[in-house]
C-alpha cells in the first residue's frame, strides 16, 4: 500500500468521510471531513491529503474562531493524533502538537 492509500485508510478508520463534488477542484488533493462535529464550535474537522507533498493536514476551528492545523508525513502519526482527539471532543482545547 502506498503512502496516500495509507492516509486514506487511516482517515476513514478515524471517522473522516470524503467531501463530494467540485467544492475544491484540485486534482492533487483529496478533502475529507470528520462526521462528528466539535462539541464547542459545532464545526467539522477537515483533512487534506496532498499527493504532491505526500502529507495529510487536519484543520479545525478553535473557540476563538481561528483555524488551527496539524500536518503529518506518516499515516501512523495521523492515526496517533486522531486517537488523542476522538470524534466530538473539544478540539478547541487542544494545544498545537
Amino acid at each position: 500500500m502506498n503512502l496516500l492509500e495509507e492516509f486514506q485508510t487511516a482517515a476513514r478508520e478515524s471517522g473522516f468521510i470524503e467531501v463530494l463534488g467540485d467544492e475544491y477542484g484540485e486534482e492533487s488533493v483529496l478533502w475529507l471531513k470528520k462526521q462528528a462535529q466539535d462539541i464547542k464550535t459545532k464545526t467539522h474537522q477537515r483533512l487534506c491529503i496532498d499527493s504532491t507533498l505526500k502529507s495529510a493536514t487536519v484543520y479545525w476551528m478553535n473557540v476563538l474562531g481561528k483555524i488551527d492545523s496539524q500536518t503529518f508525513r506518516t499515516a501512523v502519526g495521523l492515526q496517533e493524533w486522531v486517537a488523542q482527539h476522538p470524534a466530538g471532543s473539544a478540539m478547541s482545547d487542544s494545544p498545537a502538537v
